[in-house]
Protein backbone atom coordinates (compact mmCIF):
# COMPACT_ATOMS: atom_id res chain seq x y z
CA UNK A 1 0.00 0.00 0.00
CA UNK A 2 1.79 3.16 -1.16
CA UNK A 3 1.84 6.34 0.91
CA UNK A 4 -0.90 8.68 -0.28
CA UNK A 5 -3.73 10.70 1.25
CA UNK A 6 -6.93 8.82 2.06
CA UNK A 7 -8.91 11.56 0.36
CA UNK A 8 -8.20 15.04 -0.97
CA UNK A 9 -10.43 18.05 -1.45
CA UNK A 10 -9.10 18.80 -4.94
CA UNK A 11 -7.78 16.03 -7.19
CA UNK A 12 -5.33 18.18 -9.18
CA UNK A 13 -3.09 20.98 -7.92
CA UNK A 14 -0.74 23.45 -9.59
CA UNK A 15 3.02 22.93 -9.42
CA UNK A 16 3.60 25.57 -6.73
CA UNK A 17 6.87 27.06 -5.52
CA UNK A 18 9.77 25.33 -3.79
CA UNK A 19 11.80 28.45 -2.96
CA UNK A 20 13.09 29.23 0.53
CA UNK A 21 14.17 26.95 3.37
CA UNK A 22 12.03 24.72 5.56
CA UNK A 23 10.57 26.91 8.31
CA UNK A 24 8.94 24.04 10.19
CA UNK A 25 9.80 20.36 10.44
CA UNK A 26 13.51 21.24 10.42
CA UNK A 27 14.46 20.09 13.96
CA UNK A 28 14.71 16.66 15.56
CA UNK A 29 11.33 16.11 17.23
CA UNK A 30 11.06 12.39 18.03
CA UNK A 31 14.28 10.40 17.68
CA UNK A 32 17.93 10.63 18.66
CA UNK A 33 19.21 10.68 15.06
CA UNK A 34 17.82 12.12 11.86
CA UNK A 35 18.44 12.67 8.18
CA UNK A 36 18.01 16.25 6.97
CA UNK A 37 17.66 17.45 3.38
CA UNK A 38 20.20 19.90 1.99
CA UNK A 39 18.54 20.36 -1.40
CA UNK A 40 15.06 20.91 -2.77
CA UNK A 41 13.00 18.48 -4.82
CA UNK A 42 9.82 16.47 -4.99
CA UNK A 43 10.19 13.13 -3.18
CA UNK A 44 7.74 10.52 -4.44
CA UNK A 45 5.82 8.04 -2.32
CA UNK A 46 7.84 5.23 -3.93
CA UNK A 47 11.15 6.84 -2.92
CA UNK A 48 9.92 7.31 0.67
CA UNK A 49 8.85 3.66 0.84
CA UNK A 50 12.21 2.50 -0.59
CA UNK A 51 13.99 4.47 2.17
CA UNK A 52 11.74 2.98 4.85
CA UNK A 53 12.43 -0.56 3.66
CA UNK A 54 16.20 0.07 3.40
CA UNK A 55 16.38 1.52 6.94
CA UNK A 56 14.23 -1.17 8.58
CA UNK A 57 16.22 -3.97 6.89
CA UNK A 58 19.53 -2.35 7.80
CA UNK A 59 18.51 -2.11 11.49
CA UNK A 60 17.13 -5.67 11.42
CA UNK A 61 13.81 -4.17 12.63
CA UNK A 62 15.26 -2.91 15.92
CA UNK A 63 14.71 0.65 17.08
CA UNK A 64 11.94 3.00 15.97
CA UNK A 65 11.70 4.93 12.70
CA UNK A 66 9.66 8.09 12.14
CA UNK A 67 8.86 9.31 8.61
CA UNK A 68 8.62 13.09 8.86
CA UNK A 69 7.44 13.80 5.29
CA UNK A 70 4.18 12.78 3.65
CA UNK A 71 3.36 12.78 -0.09
CA UNK A 72 0.17 14.87 -0.11
CA UNK A 73 0.67 16.65 -3.44
CA UNK A 74 -0.64 14.95 -6.61
CA UNK A 75 1.26 15.37 -9.84
CA UNK A 76 -0.25 14.81 -13.25
CA UNK A 77 1.14 13.64 -16.55
CA UNK A 78 -0.28 13.53 -20.05
CA UNK A 79 0.09 10.29 -22.03
CA UNK A 80 2.93 9.92 -24.55
CA UNK A 81 2.38 11.30 -28.06
CA UNK A 82 -0.64 13.42 -27.13
CA UNK A 83 -1.01 16.90 -28.63
CA UNK A 84 -1.07 19.99 -26.41
CA UNK A 85 -4.39 21.31 -25.10
CA UNK A 86 -7.44 19.24 -24.13
CA UNK A 87 -6.99 19.86 -20.41
CA UNK A 88 -4.68 18.62 -17.68
CA UNK A 89 -3.62 14.98 -17.61
CA UNK A 90 -4.66 12.37 -15.03
CA UNK A 91 -2.93 12.07 -11.63
CA UNK A 92 0.28 10.08 -12.06
CA UNK A 93 1.49 9.89 -8.46
CA UNK A 94 2.00 11.64 -5.14
CA UNK A 95 4.96 13.71 -3.93
CA UNK A 96 6.18 15.47 -0.81
CA UNK A 97 7.67 18.93 -1.39
CA UNK A 98 11.08 18.97 0.32
CA UNK A 99 13.01 22.19 0.96
CA UNK A 100 16.52 22.57 2.41
CA UNK A 101 16.48 21.84 6.14
CA UNK A 102 13.48 19.49 6.12
CA UNK A 103 13.89 16.54 8.52
CA UNK A 104 13.08 13.48 6.41
CA UNK A 105 13.43 10.55 8.82
CA UNK A 106 14.24 10.07 12.51
CA UNK A 107 15.55 7.05 14.40
CA UNK A 108 15.82 6.01 18.03
CA UNK A 109 16.75 2.91 19.99
CA UNK A 110 19.89 1.99 18.02
CA UNK A 111 23.62 2.90 18.34
CA UNK A 112 24.92 5.83 16.27
CA UNK A 113 26.97 3.56 13.97
CA UNK A 114 23.85 1.55 13.06
CA UNK A 115 21.83 4.74 12.49
CA UNK A 116 24.57 6.22 10.27
CA UNK A 117 24.72 3.10 8.11
CA UNK A 118 20.91 2.89 7.85
CA UNK A 119 20.63 6.53 6.80
CA UNK A 120 23.52 6.14 4.33
CA UNK A 121 21.50 3.42 2.57
CA UNK A 122 18.34 5.56 2.71
CA UNK A 123 20.13 8.63 1.29
CA UNK A 124 21.15 6.65 -1.79
CA UNK A 125 17.45 6.16 -2.60
CA UNK A 126 16.67 9.91 -2.49
CA UNK A 127 17.00 12.51 -5.28
CA UNK A 128 18.52 15.13 -2.93
CA UNK A 129 21.69 15.62 -0.90
CA UNK A 130 21.18 14.90 2.80
CA UNK A 131 23.11 15.06 6.06
CA UNK A 132 23.10 13.00 9.25
CA UNK A 133 22.09 14.88 12.41
CA UNK A 134 22.01 13.84 16.05
CA UNK A 135 20.80 15.45 19.28
CA UNK A 136 24.37 16.02 20.43
CA UNK A 137 25.43 18.06 17.39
Amino acid sequence: MPLMPKRVKYRKVQRGSMKGNASSGNQLAFGEYGIQSMGRDWVTNIQIEACRVAVSRSMKRKGKLWIRIFPDKPYTKKPLEVRQGKGKGPVEGWVAVVRPGTMLFELDGVPESVAREAFRLAASKLPIATRFVSRGS
